[in-house]
């Protein structure tokens, strides 16, 4: 058995801190892919709740219309946050006696 010089050793390590960091930027960016499509799906699904509602497709001008309505909605007492935060929180509940 052959015993492995000190700077081979230093070598080999440097190669598998490389190989390591390579890994771990992979796992990065399969994570944040992940996190996009997750993302994307949550939007596509609230706009298409929206079109429900309206019963019909949005157009360019609902987009204003609908973020100028939830901004006064929240001037005039955080009605949206608090409708939101309170369907979050029973849902979180759910999630814990679920558990």
């Amino acid at each position: 058995m052959t015993r492995r010089t000190t700077r081979e050793q230093l070598e080999e390590l440097n190669r598998k801190r490389e190989q390591l960091k390579a890994r771990e930027r992979e796992l990065k960016q399969r994570f944040s892919a992940e996190e996009r499509k997750k993302r994307t799906r949550r939007l596509i699904e609230c706009g298409a709740m929206i079109e429900k509602i309206l019963g019909r497709p949005l157009v360019d001008n609902d987009k204003n219309n609908l973020y100028s309505f939830l901004q006064m909605q929240e001037r005039n007492g955080n009605y949206f946050t608090k409708a939101m935060n309170k369907n979050s929180e029973a849902g979180s509940k759910t999630d814990e006696a679920e558990a």
